[in-house]
């Protein structure tokens, strides 16, 4: 659930007679624009003693101080939000997701008026609002979002395709967030099915089509589980028709035990979140369809589950890719490349894209390597990557180039096959994508995103509460915009 958010001229009777909560905004330094410094009045000079003290000197921009159920108003809080006039895109965004974080049942008034980046404020507002309370008895309702402005019009307008990725975002924040026992594969494609409401075209590839196909790869990951296996296609439109479209894949493993190579129990819960992947492919295709976007582009997810039965494929299986490369399982907890490993192939066969993005909660060598604060970017083009990279900086989401030698193919020889499915610990990663490498052509711009660390971080970001992130959609969908739409 996001926030709802409205753009209404400024005024102080109704601020002042607001019964929720009113964010303020002051300048690093402390200045304060004319409105709020009559709001300031009401308080006894509140808000100027708040941004002439230490503590204020002490916050980064984007945090807040908070004065509590303040005499001269009805307001529960009055939150003074630390911001530049003149803030970038994403610093606007955290500043609005802090004052989001903080929304109760009565809502918030947002008080910027002089404030150049509103609608980056406002959807900032509805990515920190977030929330998932779907399985709580008792679950407390949320209030909305107004935003004070004075080019009302030109904010409404600049916010819907931000809106848009917004929804994007928290769509993918669902289905991360959702259970196991409730988004099988076959409810994970039912709820990609309904987006041909939005104008997206879905078709949904089931086992005995992707049998036909030769993807022997992606089946046999779930062939342990009685969820079936499948492949959703969802392709935007929105270009010229004669374009190619920029493919995205993703990983949409929607429970992974590790199979045969079971995992320790100890935080396998979060195994749910192992369809991060295709959950940012859908949600970016969301987001292109929401806001019309110019270009061409598909996603295919295949959604599979790992699970330990007598019908689970084993270690030492080797299996047969749809591109006719033999695979040895050494371990069946390695199983995401064998998903992306046939439907990169597949994205390629049909639709010939000019280019190929993959997602996935691949490994957890990427969370030791980088933590929980960047994504790893593989890719076997410097310029195409770089394209990616500056999309995700402008979109303030961490992302890191990581290398791609061919050295490290050593560690994938088989004995017996083309190729064995892992190389060891060391550079985890690494090889990991190096086999993913294997399934792409050579003359096809590629980046592989491993986004183990930051699909859902241990605690709160600054975009988001705890849990599910949705880190990607924005790169993408800026990915799109600037490669397509410029």
């Amino acid at each position: 659930m996001s926030v709802s958010v409205t753009f209404t001229a400024p005024e102080l009777e109704p601020l002042s007679e607001t019964e929720g909560r009113i964010a303020v905004l002051a300048a690093p330094e402390g200045t304060l624009d004319s409105l709020t410094r009559r709001l300031d009045r009401r308080l006894r000079g509140a808000i100027g003693r708040a941004v002439s003290s230490s503590r204020w000197e002490k916050l980064k921009e984007g945090e807040a101080i908070e004065i509590a159920f303040p005499a001269g108003v009805a307001a529960e809080a009055v939150q003074i939000v630390k911001l530049s006039r003149r803030a970038a895109p994403a610093e606007a965004r955290k500043a609005g997701a802090t004052i989001g974080k903080a929304i109760g049942e009565k809502g918030v008034t947002v008080l910027a008026p002089k404030f150049g980046r509103v609608a980056d404020l406002a959807m900032g507002v509805m990515l920190g609002g977030y929330r998932f309370d779907a399985y709580r008895s008792e679950s407390k309702p949320q209030g909305a979002a107004c935003v004070m402005c004075e080019k009302v019009e030109e904010a409404r307008e600049a916010f819907v395709p931000l809106a848009a990725v917004a929804e994007g975002v928290c769509f993918t924040r669902d289905l991360v967030n959702e259970p196991a026992n409730v988004l099988t594969t076959t409810e994970f494609a039912r709820r990609v099915q309904e987006m041909t409401d939005l104008g997206l075209e879905v078709e949904i590839l089931e086992e005995d089509e992707l049998e036909r196909l030769g993807m022997r790869a992606l089946l046999a990951v779930g062939q342990g589980s009685e969820s079936p296996s499948k492949v959703a296609v969802m392709q935007w439109r929105g270009g010229n028709p004669d374009e190619a479209p920029l493919a995205l894949v993703g990983k949409g493993v929607v429970f992974d035990t590790g199979g045969i190579s079971i995992k320790p129990a100890q935080g396998m819960e979060e195994m749910t979140m192992d369809m991060g992947g295709a959950g940012v492919v859908a949600g970016t295709m969301r987001a292109l369809a929401r806001r019309k976007a110019r270009a061409n582009v598909v996603g295919l997810i295949g959604l599979v589950e790992n699970m330990p039965d007598g019908r689970a494929q084993r270690p030492g299986d080797i299996v047969r890719s749809m591109k006719g490369d033999t695979i040895e399982v050494i371990n069946t907890d390695a199983e995401g490349r064998l998903v992306l490993a046939d439907v990169l192939w597949y994205a390629q066969d049909r639709f010939k894209p000019r280019a190929i993005v993959d997602l996935a909660t691949l490994t957890g060598a990427i969370i030791i390597a980088l933590g929980h604060q960047n994504a790893g970017v593989f890719t076997n083009d410097e310029s195409f990557a770089q394209t990616l990279l500056k999309a995700a900086r402008a979109e303030g989401e961490g992302a890191w180039l990581m290398p791609m030698d061919t050295d490290y193919d050593e560690q994938l020889k088989s004995r017996l096959a083309d190729v064995k499915n892992v190389g060891g610990r060391p550079a985890g990663s690494i090889t990991a994508a190096r086999f993913l490498r294997r399934f792409v052509r050579d003359d096809l711009p590629w980046c592989h995103i491993d986004i183990a660390g930051v699909t859902l971080p241990p605690k709160a970001t600054p975009l988001a509460p705890k849990g599910a992130t949705g880190w990607g959609v924005m790169t993408l969908d800026r990915l799109v915009r600037d490669m397509m739409e410029a």
